[in-house]
């Protein structure tokens, strides 16, 4: 390109290729093709069912639902069992982890290293293998008051992935802590605020929001994991 005489070297602005949305993804040509197919082959395969007297698709789902929701007659277990255990894991979890959490920020220094121990022990431990030790170890009935009360597979199960939770969440408690400004702690000392006082009027209130999303990461994880327990020995959805 010329200008005023002068030959000046120009950059011509280079088009940058987008990335593809996930509609564009999911509706592409060849998705759209396999889509396709697949039903396509589904129908086919309808009738060949219906001419050898086998129950279709729709009946075997209906029979079987109830088992997988509920499980077997008389017992509780199934789909059920794995949202009720996902809860109290976690709320057991939660609340031992605030507690072991807020033990690493202790002053005393040998209180911090037995909340840190027990953060890293249970962060780092094979949930399975704690499945395994708490299922195993626990008795499968405890005694109360002269009376024996069973203590059945599903609430060991509870407590044994309750126990990785706990570190978990113990470790975002710490975080989130230390991440409030200091001039916080300052300033309710400067207005008179024991330590406890601070933590649970001015510090806990502002972290909440900030452990919201890890703790509902770890639910997720949580509820994933929840199948494990059919290895022990519990009827869940599995």
């Amino acid at each position: 390109m010329r200008h005023g005489g002068t030959a000046l070297p120009v950059l011509r602005a280079q088009r940058v290729a987008q990335a593809p949305t996930l509609a564009e993804g999911l509706f592409s040509g060849w998705s759209c093709v396999a889509v396709i197919a697949t039903f396509a082959l589904t129908l086919l395969a309808l009738p060949a069912a219906a001419a050898t007297d086998s129950p279709t698709v729709v009946e075997t789902l209906l029979k079987w639902l109830p088992l997988i929701l509920f499980g077997p007659v008389g017992e509780f277990g199934g789909f059920a069992l794995n949202t009720v255990v996902s809860f109290l894991a976690m709320a057991i979890g939660t609340v031992a982890g605030l507690f072991v959490g807020l033990g690493q920020l202790s002053p005393a220094r040998w209180i911090r290293a037995i909340a840190c121990a027990i953060t890293q022990f249970f962060r780092n431990s094979p949930w399975l293998a704690l499945l395994f030790f708490v299922t195993f170890l626990l008795p499968f009935e405890v005694e109360l008051g002269g009376s024996r009360l069973p203590l059945p597979g599903w609430i060991k199960a509870t407590i044994g992935l309750s126990l990785p939770i706990m570190g978990n969440m113990s470790e975002i408690v710490r975080g989130a802590v230390r991440s409030v400004p200091l001039a916080q702690w300052e300033a309710a000392e400067a207005l008179a605020f024991t330590r406890r006082e601070t933590l649970w009027m001015v510090i806990l209130p502002q972290v909440v929001k900030r452990m919201t999303p890890p703790w509902m990461n770890w639910y997720a994880i949580l509820t994933m994991a929840t199948p494990l327990i059919s290895i022990v020995g519990v009827a869940d959805a599995m």
